[in-house]
């Protein structure tokens, strides 16, 4: 809108339309006038002719006017029609025998509508024009019309009234215009203050979650999603999504002062540890949710307790390996005898094999409580892929088998390049064992690509054995949990801890066609916390 708008946007339109309908309704209450011969009864006419014709013409050129003229910040369309609107009602003031007709009532008002679209000068040109128009006219009346003398006093306190008019106008449109413009702001200011908090709900870490009273989701950010692991929420019912949050919902409401116990959404998903607070929206009662991460407080805990059990151990490892050492001792010198019956040199060996059983948990577990800090270089995964298996094959056994297939071009993580080769060690040996179970042959594939989801390295590890079973997999990664007679529980956990200290991570996933998948997600090479 330049400066000689009046009131801005939808509001002037309004005021255009109501305008056009004003004159519209005068002309045709004129036109009706003259149709029944009213006119000559009502009014004392100067030139019954020009009156005529003039009530015909008002009304046309307002009907056109109001199919031509639409927008109002067109402002010389604006102030022509206007103009021409005064010009018309002046020309019928004089036709109907001026100030006692009333007419110069209506150029007021023409010109009280005019100023709210117009303002400034040009909004007193209007004034000015209609003023001068009743003073000459009258003037020019008075000549033919001695008795018009006596109407200048009514005709100046019209033009005066157009000024007033104008000026009042245009002091309310001006606060109008202050106050549509405050109101702007304020919107602005609110809506840009929506998105602002729009964005912050959707980039938090904290997961957002409304919910009505039927346990439905009303607003869920993208945090929630996640955390929750799963696509969408809104409109769904969360008895149906995580039994386990809405179990914790039941409790707090039971007992607000408690403190929700923490869950786990999914079996390879994050820790959660939820909060609710109570919304009273009119009528309906909601529920604000806040569902916060706290798997990295419970590995720092998990590492507390572990190193102060890791100190614990090595201490009874150092104490239990002198005897056991003597134990092992005897038992092979009590084979070597002679005098020895068959019998007693099987349960000798028996000690022997035991022996040895328990000084490989004391080696894992010095091994674990010695371990060191992690030192993270920058690898190219698919060239010491290679060379991993290259190494491997060279001492690997006539019956086992170690493929690798790798995607694309070269994938860099970051990670301590001793400890990755004790894990997929381990994962190697443990999948070429399995399959030798079912097979003749152990084999094993070692399959890397880039998860097209979160763009990070994975490197699977698969064989074709038995697989775990379905109600063990939750338990493979816990120390001193093994389901072999010479195991000692302590690989998979070993590895799992390996790769949480190089921030990556170790997940089983079980085949459709058979056997077992060790995945390890590696951390970005450029996006480390």
């Amino acid at each position: 809108m330049t400066e000689l708008s009046g009131i801005e946007g939808s509001q002037s339109l309004r005021i255009l339309r109501l305008y056009h309908a004003y004159r519209i309704i005068v002309g045709l209450v004129l036109a009706v006038l003259v149709s029944l011969s009213l006119h000559d009864q009502l009014l004392d006419l100067a030139n019954g002719s020009l009156f005529e014709i003039g009530c015909w013409v008002y009304l046309i050129f307002n009907a056109g006017a109001a199919l031509l003229v639409r927008q109002p910040d067109r402002l010389a369309q604006t102030f022509a029609l206007a103009l021409s609107d005064i010009a018309l009602l002046a020309t019928l003031f004089y036709a109907a025998g001026g100030a006692p007709s009333g007419i110069g009532n209506l150029l007021i008002v023409a010109v009280a509508i005019a100023n709210f679209m117009l303002r400034g000068r040009i909004g007193l040109v209007l004034a000015a024009f209609a003023a001068s128009a009743l003073i000459y006219l009258t003037f020019y009346l008075s000549l033919s019309r001695p008795a018009a003398a006596g109407q200048f006093v009514q005709v100046g306190a019209l033009g005066a009234l157009c000024f007033a008019a104008a000026l009042f106008v245009q002091a309310l449109s001006k606060k109008l215009r202050q106050s549509e413009r405050l109101a702007a702001e304020r919107a602005a200011e609110v809506a840009s203050l929506e998105a602002i908090n729009a964005q912050i709900l959707e980039r938090m870490r904290t997961g957002i979650l409304v919910m009505d009273a039927n346990h439905q989701v009303l607003q869920a950010n993208q945090s929630a999603l996640g955390l929750l692991g799963k696509s969408q929420l809104i409109g769904r019912r969360l008895d149906l999504l995580t039994p386990e949050l809405v179990q914790r919902l039941q409790h707090w409401q039971g007992n607000p002062t408690l403190r929700p116990d923490s869950l786990q959404a999914a079996t390879d998903g994050p820790v959660l540890q939820p909060s609710f607070v109570n919304l009273h929206d009119g009528g309906q009662q909601n529920t604000l949710i806040f569902l916060e991460d706290i798997s990295p407080i419970v590995q720092q805990a998990q590492q507390l307790k572990l190193a102060s059990l890791g100190r614990l151990t090595a201490g009874i490892a150092h104490e239990i390996r002198n005897p056991l050492g003597a134990i092992s001792h005897a038992a092979q010198l009590l084979q070597e005898s002679d005098e020895l019956p068959e019998a007693d040199k099987r349960l000798a060996q028996i000690i022997q094999d035991q022996s040895r059983r328990m000084n490989l948990i004391i080696e894992n577990v010095l091994q674990l409580s010695r371990r060191r800090q992690a030192e993270p270089q920058l690898l190219d995964l698919k060239y010491w892929l290679h060379r991993f298996a290259s190494e491997f094959r060279q001492s690997a056994r006539d019956n086992q088998q170690l493929h690798i297939h790798a995607d694309g071009g070269s994938l860099q993580t970051r990670m301590d390049p001793h400890q990755l080769t004790q894990v997929l060690g381990n994962l190697v040996q443990n999948g070429l064992r399995y399959s030798a179970q079912k097979n003749r042959n152990g084999q094993v594939w070692m399959k890397l690509f880039r998860d097209t989801e979160s763009d990070l390295p994975v490197l699977e590890v698969l064989d074709d054995g038995p697989g775990v079973p379905a109600e063990q997999e939750q338990h493979i990664f816990e120390p001193f949990y093994t389901t072999e007679n010479k195991g000692t529980g302590l690989g998979l956990y070993i590895s799992r801890e390996l790769c949480e200290s190089n921030q990556a991570r170790l997940d089983y996933k079980p085949r459709e066609s058979g056997g077992s998948c060790f995945r390890i997600t590696f951390a970005h090479p450029r996006r480390l916390s």
